[in-house]
């Protein structure tokens, strides 16, 4: 059977909206209605997410996180508290890796893989270690946290591209003490946006997963869009999510 995958180009959209699509597409896999793998490729505004385990954030750290501007959700992934906002291509994939592989250890690997091909493309030095993501000697330039329920996952990881990397010195990323953040313009010294590393990374995902990719079609977003209307949040993003061809936005940790 052919690997397809759909590539949905949401641009920006805020952190809840995003879950709840999310959380849409990942039902349409468990109710084995066609083929849904779907790569979320979207922008949020800035916002602090922080995974299953919680330590070390009590009531009075989220409301000083959320003076300074941003969001803060506690969600159902993997990880510890990490920063979303402009400048980061976030991309959850939407995957039965039934299709695929079904084995989690090989779906954190293949987006490491994915990652490290991507940064090859820009000479960037990147490797792996024991904790889980893409880094450059001690800095982090993609978190990976994700959640898998019958082998269908959500969640998923964010690159940095050209993210303001202050954002990050309000917590401690992922828990890792010790440990800093890095984009891709700080390690080539010039502007790298999120649609310049697009492309490149459809490619790298497209190499590793070994699937062929298709654009997200608009008559079947509109159609997942209006299954929500009744969500008065949902109805407000449909009018802002432009759903053209076009370079997408920014991702994760």
């Amino acid at each position: 059977m052919e690997r397809l995958v759909k590539v949905w180009k949401v641009g920006k959209i805020s952190y809840s909206k995003a879950y709840k699509l999310q959380k849409y597409l990942a039902s349409l896999h468990h109710r084995e209605q066609g083929n849904n793998n779907t790569l979320l490729c979207l922008e949020h505004p800035p916002v602090y997410t922080i995974g299953i385990r919680t330590a070390r954030y009590d009531n009075t750290d989220i409301s000083d996180l959320q003076k300074r501007g941003a969001e803060y959700f506690k969600t159902d992934r993997g990880g510890l508290i990490t920063f979303h906002g402009p400048g980061q291509l976030v991309v959850y994939p939407i995957l039965n890796l039934k299709h695929f592989k079904p084995s989690i250890k090989w779906y954190v690997s293949s987006i490491q893989e994915t990652v490290l091909k991507l940064c090859e493309e820009f000479n960037i030095p990147a490797e792996t270690n024991s904790d889980t993501g893409v880094w450059v000697e001690d800095r982090k330039i993609c978190a990976i946290g994700i959640h898998g329920s019958k082998f269908i996952t959500t969640h998923g990881f964010a690159i940095n591209c050209n993210t303001d990397l202050r954002w990050f010195d309000y917590i401690v990323p992922c828990g890792l003490e010790g440990k800093g953040v890095t984009s891709f313009s700080n390690e080539v010294n010039r502007l790298v946006t999120v649609g310049e590393v697009m492309p490149k990374f459809l490619d790298c995902f497209q190499q590793v997963f070994q699937c062929s990719l298709t654009d997200f079609p608009r008559d079947e977003a509109r159609k997942i869009l209006g299954s929500l209307e009744d969500d008065e949040d949902c109805r407000e993003e449909a009018e802002s999510i432009d759903f053209k061809k076009r370079n997408a936005v920014e991702v994760i940790k």
